[in-house]
């Protein structure tokens, strides 16, 4: 069993693989190299104490786990760890246009041959697990502390933390989020553009089952409304608001924000309670490309990696699935690559090429479609949502991308 570093040591640590984060990418990134054989030291910042008061019944920040996230967190243990009384299946999706002649798509397990489409999975039960399995995995170290340098050279690359202690590995896995440190100091180039756009998040009741299916409307001029299934009659809102609009959401009351929402879903869901009338957050929308998700001895995961519109609910997926692909790669290096080798991290850009960039051009284009307000473009994106609906070779292929599956 591993225990944290007292901050009061000052050592030269030595490991196959440093990460660097303390999310659940990179959680999840040192379990699977752990279990892979190799020695990790996972870095994390210094701890905080737990803010005061009574943690709120249901996390605000929740992820649509897809069969790829559900097989790496199955394989590593995971899974099972969750409290699964605080994950919901979702066995349909149903997308509505906007306007008079509102298109519609709808997607279900059954038709895809799948028990469930996704999962809902709050952040923290997603976490807790992490932490459970980190405090018995074998090979891993965990240190707090923050990083302040990175040197690579031709052998492995050292990170320098604040305290004066150093880890030295022969790869260095960048799992720190989308204002990366690590990306920082490999001078990666990156490509930024605002949407414009906020995430406002919550928490209802519902008075009607909603059946494990989660709710989309694109709306036009009010952005994107999400409402994905929690356990029990419940849902979590998701609503990607132009700037202004969400300024107005954010000054509102929960139950002012349940108002707003009845005229999309009232009819399916019924009457929505806030489950917690102050629990209102918001984060804001951007796409973000860096210019390579490796350099010498490094490699970047997850929204260090890449950041897509949530409209799908795939940024974390595409982190997941980073991990797989990583770990893959390394454990298929031929027997004289190191596990940092420039053509082994060569061969994981290139493995997660094109995945990451379908990925950024459907949901950048689909935000770009549907955030316009002009009559004909809502008429064609309406069309193109019922013709899509009635191709089931082509919904096949989309949803069979979108569970993590190969087609």
């Amino acid at each position: 069993m591993n225990s944290p570093s007292s901050p009061t040591m000052r050592r030269a640590l030595h490991s196959d693989v440093c990460i660097v984060g303390n999310g659940a990418i990179a959680k999840t990134t040192a379990l699977a190299f752990a279990q892979a054989g190799q020695s990790v030291t996972l870095l994390c910042p210094a701890e905080a104490p737990p803010p005061a008061g009574t943690a709120p019944s249901w996390d605000v920040r929740v992820y649509a786990l897809n069969h790829t996230a559900f097989n790496l967190l199955s394989a590593l243990k995971v899974w099972g760890a969750l409290d699964a009384a605080r994950v919901a299946p979702v066995d349909a999706m149903l997308v509505s246009g906007d306007g008079a002649h509102a298109g519609g798509l709808a997607f279900d397990a059954y038709g895809a041959h799948v028990g469930a489409l996704a999962w809902i999975v709050e952040d923290r039960n997603l976490n807790q697990a992490l932490d459970a399995a980190l405090k018995f995995a074998q090979n891993v170290s965990i240190v707090h502390g923050r990083a302040v340098r990175l040197e690579s050279g031709a052998d492995d690359a050292t990170v320098h933390l604040d305290g004066g202690d150093s880890i030295r590995a022969a790869l260095v896995v960048g799992a720190d989020g989308a204002q990366s440190w690590v990306r920082g100091q490999c001078d990666i180039g990156l490509d930024y553009r605002s949407y414009g756009q906020r995430g406002v998040v919550s928490n209802f009741a519902c008075a009607k089952p909603h059946h494990g299916a989660a709710h989309q409307w694109f709306t036009g001029a009010e952005g994107i409304v999400a409402l994905l299934p929690l356990p029990g009659q419940r849902v979590s809102l998701v609503w990607s608001a132009p700037d202004a609009l969400a300024d107005t959401l954010r000054a509102e009351s929960a139950g002012q924000l349940a108002a707003r929402l009845a005229p999309f879903c009232a009819d399916k869901l019924g009457a929505l309670t806030p489950l917690q009338p102050e629990l209102v957050r918001d984060f804001p929308l951007v796409l973000m490309r860096p210019h390579a998700m490796v350099a010498p001895r490094v490699a970047l995961v997850g929204d260090a990696a890449h950041v897509v519109h949530p409209m799908a609910g795939h940024g974390m997926n595409l982190g997941f699935a980073d991990v797989v692909e990583l770990v893959r790669i390394v454990n298929e290096r031929e027997p004289q690559r190191g596990v940092g080798d420039a053509r082994v991290l060569a061969r994981y850009a290139r493995a997660r090429k094109e995945d990451v960039l379908l990925m950024q051009l459907a949901t950048d284009g689909l935000a770009r479609l549907f955030g316009s307000d002009i009559e004909p473009l809502r008429a064609a994106r309406n069309l193109g949502l019922n013709l899509l609906d009635k191709l089931p070779g082509l919904k096949r292929r989309l949803i069979s991308h979108a569970l993590g599956k190969q087609s």
